[in-house]
């Protein structure tokens, strides 16, 4: 048995890298299934495994899965009751979206944000395509932006691959860790990491100018290693991100800006809807929680497809 760790998943076949730093064509063995997870994709890049090689590489089998020490999980798109899992044993999520072109989707982030805090990852916000905040709108969007996940506590960078902005220091954040960058589709992830090693030429594509939606650059979730230190996973364009296997009272809790508040409701089990006493609905109303992630947790709270998960 030789043991490795699977840098890309195309669905039925893997591609698995050993510690000597060779890289191998795998498949899952027979019907294999990991215990315990109801997922599309039973194998995850960033999962340690065991494979056996066969003595020409043509048959290799990847035949144990370690234990995960987390997960970037979301609802399958095509099968409802059955999970996606994006990537394994993740250092830090980097949620990579844009304010225009695409516009910024606030729900889609906190949406992360909030499977990054259920699975206990890091997480930080880098808003891409600053060149384009030309506008007054834009720019208004952008502050916007900024001070509502300042009040939630996540680090924020601004970058362009046009003026070279942030770009230092977004090669800082990734450095010695892996990062797994998400996002909607459009919003610069492969522009992104080609600006920071070009060598690896990632495949990018203009948004549609029909839609204002991006075109999918990136087919299959795939690990990268960095010259500068540390390893990256550049995931497909995300065009929404359903949220699992966690109990809705519990969602709150993994709105850090909420945490630190819940003990001072007046009930144990306020749910900051209408409750008396409820000082989550104060500190909104005092503009201590952004009022737009406020909103955010309630469509969540009644969103059908996330209840049924339960």
């Amino acid at each position: 048995m030789v043991q490795g760790v699977v840098v890309k998943s195309t669905g039925s076949w893997y591609k698995v890298r050993t510690p000597d730093g060779q890289v191998y064509d795998c498949r899952l063995k027979g019907k294999f299934r990991q215990k315990g997870i109801k997922s599309t994709n039973p194998v995850a890049v960033g999962d340690e495994v065991a494979i056996k090689l066969s003595d020409d590489n043509s048959e290799n089998v990847i035949v144990d899965i370690a234990d995960r020490k987390n997960a970037l999980i979301r609802k399958s798109t095509k099968l409802s009751k059955q999970t996606h899992i994006i990537a394994s044993n993740v250092d830090q999520i980097v949620v990579i979206s844009s304010i225009v072109d695409p516009k910024v989707a606030f729900g889609f982030i906190d949406r992360i944000l909030v499977s990054a805090e259920a699975y206990r990852i890091p997480a930080l916000i880098v808003f891409n395509k600053f060149d384009l905040c030309r506008s007054d709108p834009a720019i208004d969007t952008l502050a916007e932006a900024l001070a509502i996940y300042d009040l939630a506590g996540y680090p924020v960078l601004l970058t362009s691959t046009k003026t070279g902005k942030g770009l230092e220091e977004f090669k800082a954040l990734l450095h010695d860790k892996y990062s797994v960058l998400t996002g909607q589709s459009g919003v610069g992830k492969s522009s992104l990491i080609n600006a920071i090693q070009s060598d690896l030429d990632l495949k990018t594509a203009d948004v549609s100018g029909y839609n204002d939606k991006g075109q999918h650059t990136t087919t299959f979730a795939e690990m990268h290693e960095l010259d500068f230190g540390g390893f990256i996973t550049d995931t497909p364009g995300l065009r929404s991100f359903g949220v699992v296997d966690f109990e809705k009272e519990h969602l709150s809790h993994y709105f850090p800006e909420m945490r630190e508040r819940i003990q001072d409701c007046k009930f144990n089990n306020c749910m900051h809807i209408n409750e008396p006493g409820c000082a989550i609905k104060k500190a909104v109303e005092e503009g201590e929680i952004a009022g737009r992630r406020y909103d955010n947790y309630i469509e969540m709270l009644n969103d059908d497809s996330f209840q049924k998960q339960f």
